[in-house]
């Protein structure tokens, strides 16, 4: 995939360049303002097949951190993972920056779809070079 997206960049240039940063801002974009408003974006995340921020909710194997030992009586089996996530990590940009990192194998495709057609439409228009 990454191959693929070197031979856009070195085929369209600033355009595909462009294209990509202007995905990755409106993915970090609807990112953060669903963390904002409290939404799981991790429970989205796992129904859409996409690896999981966090280990296994299941898994209580995990040594504790420090002295903190957490009594599971006293946790919320339906707690929000990605607002506890984004208290913890320093904000919900952080996190919607992490998330969008981990997004990358579905940007590209976005960014391999739209960029040809792109670069046809302003040809078009004469606001390129139509040697595309």
């Amino acid at each position: 995939m990454a191959g693929r997206m070197k031979e856009l960049l070195k085929k369209y240039g600033k355009l595909g360049l462009g294209v990509h940063l202007s995905v990755s801002a409106a993915s970090i974009a609807g990112l953060y303002v669903a963390i904002k408003n409290n939404v799981d974006v991790e429970s989205m995340l796992q129904r859409a097949g996409l690896p999981s921020l966090s280990k296994d909710k299941g898994s209580s194997n995990s040594p504790p951190i420090g002295d903190l030992e957490i009594d599971p009586t006293t946790v919320n089996s339906q707690r929000n993972r990605t607002a506890e996530m984004a208290a913890s990590s320093g904000g919900a940009l952080a996190l919607a920056l992490l998330i969008n990192k981990a997004l990358f194998p579905v940007r590209v495709p976005i960014t391999l779809a739209v960029t040809p057609q792109l670069a046809r439409f302003l040809a078009r228009r004469n606001l390129i070079k139509s040697s595309l």
